[in-house]
């Protein structure tokens, strides 16, 4: 060995401390300490990895009420107006129908204060034009009754007057039969008394007195023809007269059917109008009824939207925020996609509070201190903007020590909640095997009804 230090070293030092050393480090008490040592934390080590360890499933979120009408709701206005007193303020708890806000309005066409009986009035207008309306029509109806009465009596008329004709038309052709015949009688016996004449059996006279009779009959048939053509002319008039009758009677119906139309559309006009302006009766009376805001159901004024007096708002538009009272509350968490197939509706949930210390020991939650205990009560089916799943978790009732699980009655909406679901059982060894290859927690068996669709339960379920 080089010696390279400027100092000596004995040479007793070199020979003698190397052998004490040497004594020391092999000592064979120490070994067998050190062996039993090595065995009994090997032997530790193997029962550790066969003890159960309870799979969770980590996930954070919120707290939220669990029914839609416990969750903070906006207060909106029904119409538009301006803010004449705010009755409320933020922090206060209100009852269901305390006054808000009092608005005024700013729509000109309401601004007259007597416009509900201005309204009545023209209500009472039109409900007269009804009634005239509907007098008309009865009037028309009446006239189209007495026309169809007079018609009848006037066909009846008419009637005769061409059976009348007709008669009379039937005198005048047999009286014309018997002048043609007696003209012809006559012309005949002229005939024989001119011969008798030329043979000289009858004088000069007896031949003109002869010749006048034929003269005589031969006016009388041309007036007894003048006679029937007249009175064929008069059957012709009576049926003339007769179809004139209908035609004038159908005109007359045509005029009171279109009067009695025009009457009934009047009627179903002004009867029209008649619910408009109840219509807008009611309008006007609902709409002076919202003149204030109330609260629709009990609770405390959060935060008011609106501020000052005087300022205008729209309609529908939001003056408040309103927290019901004595919610049903909810921790809302969110986990991964790849762990929504193992969790089903009633899984076993340790949730950790903001503000509340907690020691959680994920593979044994029953040693967890400060955790609160619940249940999953409903699984998104679809995912949320940030790709997870939304899980529900209601208290936990009726399990072990009840205290252990009743949540603190100061938590409110909105605050911080942290939770691990509870899955089955697998030993040591397996989870540290599962945890350095990634793979995801594992289930016994495939879950019964784990279907999307059947995610929300049903409603019984709901109900309880």
């Amino acid at each position: 060995m080089l010696n390279l230090s400027n100092q000596s070293v004995a040479e007793t030092v070199w020979h003698e401390k190397p052998r004490q050393s040497q004594q020391e480090l092999l000592s064979a008490e120490r070994g067998h300490w050190l062996g039993r040592t090595l065995l009994v934390v090997g032997l530790v080590f193997v029962v550790i990895l066969f003890l159960p360890w309870r799979q969770t499933i980590e996930g954070s979120g919120s707290l939220t009420a669990l029914t839609p009408q416990d969750r903070p709701q906006a207060v909106q206005n029904a119409i538009a107006g301006r803010i004449e007193h705010w009755a409320v303020r933020e922090g206060q708890r209100v009852r269901k129908g305390d006054t808000l806000l009092t608005i005024s309005e700013i729509n000109s066409e309401y601004f007259d204060p007597n416009l509900p009986e201005r309204l009545r009035e023209q209500l009472a207008a039109k409900r007269g034009n009804v009634s005239a309306n509907a007098a008309r029509v009865v009037a028309a109806g009446a006239q189209i009754d007495a026309l169809q009465a007079g018609l009848q009596v006037q066909l009846a008329a008419a009637a005769n007057r061409v059976a009348q004709a007709r008669n009379t038309v039937a005198i005048d052709q047999a009286d014309l039969v018997a002048v043609t015949n007696f003209f012809e009688t006559a012309k005949s016996r002229l005939a024989r008394y001119e011969v008798g004449y030329r043979n000289g059996l009858f004088s000069l006279t007896d031949i003109e007195t002869r010749r006048l009779k034929l003269q005589e009959d031969l006016a009388k048939v041309t007036s007894q023809r003048n006679k029937l053509a007249s009175s064929q002319q008069g059957l012709a008039n009576a049926r003339i007269a007769l179809s004139e009758i209908r035609a004038k009677y159908q005109e007359n119906l045509a005029k009171t059917q279109s009067d009695r139309s025009s009457a009934v559309s009047s009627r179903a006009s002004a009867e029209g109008e008649v619910a408009v302006l109840q219509n807008k009766i009611s309008n006007v009376e609902a709409r002076r009824g919202r003149y204030i805001v109330r609260a629709p159901q009990s609770g405390i004024v959060v935060r008011t939207l609106k501020a000052g007096i005087g300022e205008n708002i729209k309609e529908g538009e939001s003056i408040a925020t309103l927290q019901p009272e004595n919610p049903v509350l909810a921790a809302e968490m969110y986990v991964r996609a790849m762990d929504v197939p193992l969790i089903q509706r009633g899984r076993r949930v340790r949730l950790q509070f903001d503000g509340w210390p907690a020691i959680q020991f994920s593979g044994w939650p029953s040693v967890a201190v400060g955790t609160f205990g619940g249940v999953v009560s409903v699984i998104d089916v679809v995912s949320s903007t940030n790709g997870r799943y939304r899980l529900l978790v209601r208290p936990l009732r009726g399990a072990g020590d009840e205290r252990a699980h009743i949540w603190p009655r100061q938590l409110r909406l909105g605050s911080g909640v942290y939770g691990w679901v509870i899955l089955d059982s697998v030993p040591v060894w397996y989870e540290i095997w599962r945890q350095l290859n990634g793979f995801p927690p594992s289930l016994k068996a495939e879950p019964d009804g784990a279907t999307p669709t059947s995610a929300g339960g049903s409603k019984e379920e709901k109900s309880k």
